[in-house]
């Protein structure tokens, strides 16, 4: 359902990535690992739509992610992608309940399916006793946790998670981990890991190793349809 051909990006001319090419199939738990600065977040960043890439195609469902402008990779993450990162960046003056449930909130849905849905996701991550607290008066391993309850309450098709769990000690690595595998995998969501320890990645399904921008693990071709118009 996600899928990269020979993907080049740079960033000031400093090449990140040099020709990777992944693919995803649908429901799927993929693990990307390598050290820090080997291409992991770029990698991900042009897989979610959120940086066009140089060269290469990349295809989610049939789109040409790569063909799409500004506006149109931005409606293509609203409607379809999920991300956590390593830090939470929870919304301060909200409440834990209310970070998760804005993005439904901003998606148009009611008032009291947002905060429902809110309420079970945090209960699901162990996070319940949290809902109305700040995230100033939470510990790192709670904001994590929020945070991927926010990633994952509108159900998106993929969740790209950028090495969610490198601040936190390692039975707190665990645990997410387990949590947001667990999750993906019962509500048949795509996963995409980018793990700088390579360990971690026992928790997917597949795991593949980045080096210095480099990548070679697609899963055939792309069923291509007619390009669509840059939206």
């Amino acid at each position: 359902m996600l899928w990269a051909r020979a993907v080049v990006k740079s960033h000031d001319g400093t090449p990140a990535l040099r020709g990777a090419s992944l693919g995803l199939r649908e429901g799927e738990v993929l693990a990307v690992t390598g050290p820090r600065g080997s291409g992991k977040t770029t990698l991900l960043s042009c897989l979610g739509a959120l940086l066009p890439v140089d060269e290469g195609e990349i295809w989610f469902d049939g789109t040409a992610v790569h063909r799409l402008n500004r506006a149109g990779r931005e409606r293509l993450r609203r409607e379809h992608f999920g991300y956590v990162g390593s830090e939470p960046q929870l919304v301060p003056e909200l409440t834990a309940r209310e970070n998760v449930a804005l993005p439904l909130l901003l998606a148009g849905a009611t008032h009291r399916a947002a905060y429902t849905a809110a309420a079970e996701w945090l209960e699901r991550l162990d996070v319940a006793d949290c809902a109305r607290l700040r995230p100033a008066d939470l510990i790192q391993s709670q904001r994590q946790r929020i945070a991927v309850a926010r990633a994952l309450a509108p159900q998106p098709r993929v969740v790209l998670a950028d090495d969610p769990v490198a601040p936190l000690h390692r039975d707190g690595q665990e645990q997410v981990l387990r949590i947001l595998t667990t999750a993906a995998r019962s509500h048949g969501l795509t996963l995409l890991l980018a793990l700088h320890d390579p360990e971690l990645a026992k928790h997917a399904d597949r795991a593949v190793p980045l080096l210095d921008g480099q990548l070679d693990a697609p899963v055939g071709a792309p069923a291509k349809a007619a390009a669509p118009a840059p939206a």
